[in-house]
């Protein structure tokens, strides 16, 4: 196959297999509080927020720039030049809340909104404000640092959640009228721009958009942002000299631009290393997954794999965390993983969260959901507070209150979230996130069904051509006992796969009471598939135990040498001054101690708590100064861990998740 070219041939069987109908309602003591949470509060809070209504918190500016947009309100545009994308997130996690449950009011305002996003629409389709009210005679300009093709694709996402909740199709009219006026000013044609936007989004939301709508010319212009990327000469270099090397951010010439950041150093199927800003990485490696399996392009699908491995095993924080660095949100190389200083932003893990579904839509690998369940359950929902109100941008691994406030290195930390941002990206990312989980939890191959998180949940499908429900009951993150009970219409032979955890020891797989043999020896890519003619009634039971161990880092990963993590399935532990009294840097575990595990009713909604023996510096002890020929006496203390996710829900205090 040419590089780029879309095989439609099959067509059919393709526009068939994306449009499979798989209903899946989450029904989990766990995440069902979160969903409620958000559907409850956070979206709620978000539209307030949006609205500069939210007392002591950031501006946001998004809903008066639309109102300016629309003529409906004099003023000047305000916030970020992508300010635009936070609405469209927001409508986006409406849509899947009202697909798990009507709201009539919630649609009242989503309708209204949508409104407003209409009349700010121009005549040929454009839709940015910040091109319409403060530079309207430079769209399609600055394609690196503006973002108009980055808030276009979430705007596309968003109207393909609200049709497909509430059918519905004004959005989705608007979306569509944009997408035909971006069509006439990029592709391959002549006088037509042969670029990409500097933030990837348009990419994987085109696709959605041609899921819904079977319509070629979608994926088409997907595959032509993809495939421009890195070519030569390159689009954004030569943009940015036509400008006279004029960056938007300062508004003054710049000496170079550094298009790695954007990841067009290179054509994409040349890349085998996570570079630039992390969070326009995965998105774009999502698109590059999604076309991959859309189109068969084999060298997509081995650029995918190595760009994996590269982030993954190389780069990626234990809590499910990427990006190290907060000097432009971004990777810097391998094994160079700070746990004080870290960057990890919320919207990157989500990103490789989306990247990882991808993933397994195009091979069945378990490593790709073991990533995907520890990005969800420690980086992305650590980012939100227990309240719904309060959010971390930065999710870092190590605090000191003191450092925070005082060392300019690490002023990008805080270890208390916030109420809102000005670049309020990641409120509305785990918004969205979060009332679509429903899609994550299983993947389809053939015949075959792959669990991949042990969420509460009912699913009915079709698997050889009998209509099945299954009905999974899990009590994770507590406990490793899962159950799903297959009720296929007729008795039909067909597979369910249940992913082992890599951290999981001794598995336990029986069906109607008996035991699977070798269930965990005869493993395909980390998942036991068990093929038999089911019947109705049919009950898998799993287990998986759960124990508190220690995790080890790299040799390479020098921020973590001599040290030790705690990890219970798939959650990871900290050390908090609440438990522990500072400095927490004074506190080490034994080596050699077995730990102890409590269910703690009290513990914000009720949480393990983990404990072992250790040592703490004995600071009355010391009779130096600063310094001292002297070491300090150890004394031994309990050390208490609790869940990462749930640190800084109980006022300020030192943290930290990596332990001598």
């Amino acid at each position: 196959m040419k590089r780029g070219e879309v095989t439609l041939s099959k067509f059919a069987d393709i526009q068939q297999a994306a449009n499979t109908v798989r209903q899946v309602a989450i029904q989990d003591e766990f995440w069902g509080r979160y969903i409620r949470l958000v559907q409850d509060t956070v979206i709620p809070y978000q539209y307030e927020a949006l609205h500069d209504r939210v007392a002591g918190a950031e501006p946001s500016h998004a809903i008066a720039n639309f109102e300016i947009a629309a003529g409906r309100r004099e003023g000047e545009f305000n916030g970020w030049v992508f300010q635009d994308s936070d609405v469209a997130k927001w409508l986006e996690a409406v849509g899947y809340s009202l697909s798990i449950k009507r709201d009539p009011e919630l649609e009242r305002q989503a309708d209204e909104m949508i409104d407003l996003v209409g009349e700010a629409q121009h005549e040929d389709g454009y839709l940015n404000t910040y091109f319409t009210l403060k530079e309207p005679g430079k769209r399609w300009t600055n394609l690196l640092d503006c973002h108009e093709l980055y808030c276009a694709g979430h705007f596309i996402e968003a109207a393909v959640a609200y049709y497909e909740a509430t059918g519905k199709d004004k959005l989705l009219g608007i979306v569509r009228r944009f997408v035909d006026h971006i069509e006439t000013v990029f592709g391959p044609e002549e006088g037509k721009l042969k670029g990409y936007d500097g933030h990837q989004e348009i990419e994987l939301a085109l696709v959605k958009l041609y899921r819904l709508t079977g319509e070629e010319k979608y994926l088409k212009l997907s595959s032509f942002f993809i495939d421009q990327r890195g070519q030569e000469p390159n689009f954004l270099h030569q943009e940015w000299e036509q400008r006279g090397r004029v960056t938007h951010w300062t508004g003054t010439a710049t000496s170079s631009v550094d298009v790695s950041y954007n990841q067009a150093h290179i054509p994409v199927r040349e890349q085998s290393v996570a570079l630039g800003h992390s969070v326009r990485a995965v998105y774009m490696y999502t698109a590059m997954a999604d076309l991959a399996r859309l189109t068969g392009d084999e060298a997509l699908r081995v650029a995918c794999e190595r760009l994996w491995d590269n982030m993954t095993e190389k780069q990626m924080y234990i809590t499910g965390g990427i990006g190290s660095t907060h000097h432009g949100e971004a990777f810097t190389f391998d094994y160079d993983l700070p746990n004080d200083t870290v960057y990890a932003e919320t919207c990157a893990s989500i990103g490789l969260i989306f990247f990882a579904k991808r993933m397994l839509e195009l091979t069945p690998d378990a490593r790709y959901a073991d990533v995907m369940e520890r990005a969800l359950y420690n980086n992305v929902l650590g980012s939100m507070a227990q309240d719904g109100k309060h959010y971390f941008y930065v999710n870092p691994l190590e605090v000191w209150p003191q450092a925070c406030s005082c060392n300019p290195g690490k002023h990008h930390v805080k270890a208390e979230r916030q109420g809102w941002f000005g670049c309020a990206c990641c409120p509305p990312n785990v918004a969205r996130l979060l009332t679509s989980l429903n899609q994550y939890i299983y993947t389809e191959h053939g015949d075959t069904l792959y669990t991949n998180l042990y969420i509460g949940s009912e699913l009915k499908t079709t698997l050889g051509g009998t209509a099945v429900a299954i009905s999974q009951q899990s009590r994770f993150p507590w406990d490793g006992a899962v159950s799903l009970k297959v009720d296929p219409a007729q008795a039909g032979e067909f597979g369910i796969a249940l992913r082992i955890p890599s951290w999981s020891g001794n598995v336990e797989i029986r069906v109607n009471g008996e035991a699977v043999a070798d269930a965990a020896a005869s493993l395909q890519q980390g998942y036991a598939v068990i093929r038999r003619e089911w019947k109705a009634g049919d009950v898998i039971e799993l287990t998986l135990p759960m124990e508190a161990h220690r995790v080890y880092a790299h040799p390479n990963l020098r921020a973590d040498a001599g040290k030790t993590a705690i990890q219970r399935g798939p959650l990871v532990y900290c050390l908090e001054a609440a438990d522990n009294s500072e400095p927490l840097s004074s506190v080490s575990l034994s080596e050699a101690a077995a730990f102890t595990e409590t269910y703690d009713e009290l513990l914000l909604g009720g949480a393990v708590v983990v404990e072992g023996d250790g040592f703490r510096v004995a600071q009355a002890a010391w009779t130096g100064g600063l310094y001292s020929r002297e070491k300090a006496p150890l004394e031994a203390v309990k050390v208490t861990a609790v869940p990462y996710y749930l640190w800084g829900n109980r006022g300020s205090g030192e943290m930290k998740v990596w332990i001598p």
